[in-house]
């Protein structure tokens, strides 16, 4: 043998024996004596203390599933027990988080490509106290000193696949959240299959998108407060947590309650690691959809108790935002339908809600929360405090507009079917909401109506205080007989309602607004029909009365109705309100102030014929809104016309309204025609002596 070929052999035979010395060392060295050295150099690197109490051994096993020559290759599996990792020096406890012992294995050959591969991790009864205080300052967030600038950045890479754990218990305390809730995990007695919890049709479908989930392993009880209310709560989970596989399933089971709202949530999470991707079947239900803004951040409105049942996707790492979607999904708002799609993105400079809602058949009462005008009981039942005095009528309740400006939104609703009482069926509505830093507009709001419609604009803006509202409103054609099915005269009228108002106000209730508001309101009604029966079909008890003294128990023709009434701060005031009907001409003049919800009107009748219509005495109506009153004045009336105050000052309203009279499509005339035309040019609507 040659010399070179010598050195050579040499060479290599003593490469071979310090391998295997090498690893015989490995594998018979007492690997407890580097414990006080990987304690000291874990807790210098954490900055806080480290420690593995018990045993810390070492195993080589070969990997028969790498399969090929890598099969042969054998792994070192580590084994530490009792570990435990103390909390920084400004927490008084003095432990974060234990385990009672860590096993993972580690591929031997990435090693000569600095990476360290760590296929599986199990951890056997985990525990973890996780602490944030009121500052800011977590436990879980790490200080690894000062970041040298100049330094290189390590070449070394760490991949770990999965995550095993075994039973054990994290108690959460976050003063930043209010939030301190307990969690217990146990393995459950047998694995549950994924699609015994979701159904079969969703495990194939995820199946097909993303791979089979695992079968749920453990089980968990939470309880606790979150932000302030109290939680409590139980599910199910998988036992695998696949951190390097972003998209293998995870399968989730949750039924939690908080407060006066519980969600129920199966499905998935994907991208573990990162928080990736959540495709969860969501069921929401509680008192109040409005619960959910402290809950979520989402602002929505007040409601009657819900329910919803839809398709939860979300999306975490968006370039835009963290994008979440709730499809399909289908519920009941007190007793009204819901159907659509919502999706809600964490954008800047506001987060954004869009989405289009569809109902059925919404009933008008469950609209109600959303102005404050339910009763203090169901407000109490949706969480809110009883706010509205028993002697007023218009809404106190205050709009909650410190959260309009928390995000933005851009949804449409449809209400193809609105039920005020089985008799009286509004057609549809249709509403297309935006908010946008604090301002909240309906454009449009409209409502189809007795054959007519009812179109709104509503603007308020809750930046200012008080609050600064408009609304506008154009009623057309509205027929009679449909406004009131039940009232047989009225199934034969061809009359109509048409009105006209622009109304502002300030102030953060409907109250408030109604009680400065500035505006007019016009409106027109002709060829109708009145009687007693009639104001109580309307449930005008007031009404009522006046009838009864007009009338008597007949049913009355009217002609033509007419209102103009001009608003300044809270306090509306007829420029002209005028009845002529077949036996008489009625005048209504007065005030009606929504800041003091207090009426002051005077009612002064014009006989046609006195043989039909002997009341020679005007009619008075005061009061509050809750509880008016009527009479008759003691002062008989005077002369004849004395109800037309000044004939002169009704030209101008009687000239605006003519505007409302909309072409006829027949041969009858409108009957206010000829009314408004004799006020316009300044006489007295013709009487019979």
């Amino acid at each position: 043998m040659t010399r070179p070929a010598k050195i050579i052999t040499w060479t290599f035979a003593s490469l071979a024996l310090v391998l295997v010395l090498l690893v015989i060392f490995i594998a018979t060295f007492d690997w407890n004596r580097a414990k006080p050295f990987l304690n000291e150099k874990a807790s210098e690197a954490l900055h806080r203390p480290f420690a593995i109490n018990g045993n810390l051994a070492v195993h080589w096993r070969r990997e028969p599933d790498e399969g090929g020559w890598r099969a042969w290759v054998p792994w070192p599996h580590f084994t530490a027990e009792d570990l435990t990792l103390g909390n920084p020096e400004w927490l008084k406890e003095p432990q974060m988080v234990g385990l009672q012992q860590v096993d993972f294995r580690l591929s031997p050959l990435p090693l000569l490509a600095q990476r360290i591969v760590i296929p599986r991790i199990d951890l056997k009864l985990p525990t973890a106290s996780l602490k944030r205080l009121a500052d800011g300052r977590a436990n879980w967030t790490f200080d690894f000193g000062p970041k040298d600038e100049q330094a290189e950045p390590s070449k070394w890479v760490m991949d770990i696949g999965a995550v095993g754990f075994d039973k054990g218990q994290v108690a959460f305390d976050d003063a930043t959240l209010k939030t301190d809730v307990q969690v217990q995990v146990d393995p459950l007695g047998k694995p549950i299959p994924f699609s015994d919890i979701v159904g079969k049709s969703t495990a194939e479908k995820t199946a097909r998108e993303h791979g089979n989930a695992q079968d749920y392993a453990f089980g968990f009880k939470a309880k606790g407060t979150y932000k302030g209310q109290a939680l409590s709560g139980e599910g199910k989970i998988g036992g695998l947590l696949a951190l390097q596989d972003a998209t293998q399933p995870f399968p989730v089971q949750v039924d939690v309650s908080i407060a006066k709202t519980r969600a129920i949530v199966a499905g998935t999470l994907t991208d573990p690691r990162n928080l990736g991707a959540l495709d969860l079947r969501l069921k929401l239900s509680g008192a109040s959809l409005g619960n959910l803004y402290p809950l979520t951040g989402v602002t929505l409105p007040d409601t009657p108790p819900y329910q919803t049942d839809g398709h939860l996707i979300a999306k975490l790492h968006e370039p835009g935002g963290a994008l979440f979607r709730y499809e399909d999904f289908n519920g009941k708002i007190g007793n009204s339908d819901i159907h659509g799609d919502l999706s809600f993105v964490s954008s800047q400079p506001r987060p954004k809600l869009s989405g289009k809602l569809v109902s059925n058949q919404l009933l008008f009462k469950d609209l109600a929360p959303l102005i404050g005008a339910d009763s203090n009981a169901q407000q109490k039942a949706r969480g809110g405090a009883a706010k509205q005095p028993g002697d007023k009528v218009l809404p106190v309740e205050e709009f909650r507009t410190e959260r309009w400006r928390a995000m933005d939104a851009d949804v449409t609703f449809a209400g193809k079917r609105i039920v005020q009482t089985e008799e009286l069926p509004f057609t549809d509505l249709n509403s297309h909401v935006f908010l946008e830093d604090g301002v909240l507009r309906l454009e449009p709001l409209s409502f189809g109506v007795a054959g007519g419609k009812l179109d709104m604009l509503v603007r308020l803006d809750g930046r200012s205080t008080p609050m600064q509202g408009r609304v506008r409103f154009s009623a057309r054609n509205l027929k009679l007989k449909q406004l009131f099915p039940t009232f047989e005269p009225m199934k034969t009228s061809f009359g109509a309602l048409n009105g006209d108002a622009d109304l502002s106000g300030r102030g953060n209730s409907i109250a408030a607004l109604l009680g400065t508001s500035n505006g007019d309101l016009k409106l027109l009604i002709n060829d109708g029909a009145v009687s007693r029966s009639l104001m109580e079909i309307a449930g005008l008890n007031v009404g009522n009365y006046v009838v009864g003294k007009l009338f008597g128990d007949n049913e009355v023709k009217i002609n033509c109705a007419a209102t103009d009434v001009g608003i300044k701060d809270g306090l509306a005031t007829t420029r002209l309100f005028v009845f002529d009907t077949e036996n008489a001409v009625i005048y209504v003049t007065g005030t009606a102030n929504f800041a003091t919800e207090q009426l002051d009107l005077k009612i002064n009748p014009e006989s046609k014929g006195l043989r039909l219509f002997s009341l020679r005495s005007p009619l008075y109506v005061r009061g509050s809104f809750a509880k008016p009153s009527a009479g008759v004045q003691a002062v008989p009336l005077a002369l004849r016309g004395a109800g037309m105050v000044a004939l002169g000052v009704a030209a101008g309203p009687a000239a605006g309204l003519l505007a409302l009279i909309a072409p006829s499509s027949g041969d009858d005339e409108n009957l206010c025609t000829p009314l408004l035309e004799q006020m316009r040019a300044g006489k007295a609507p013709k009487t019979v002596k």
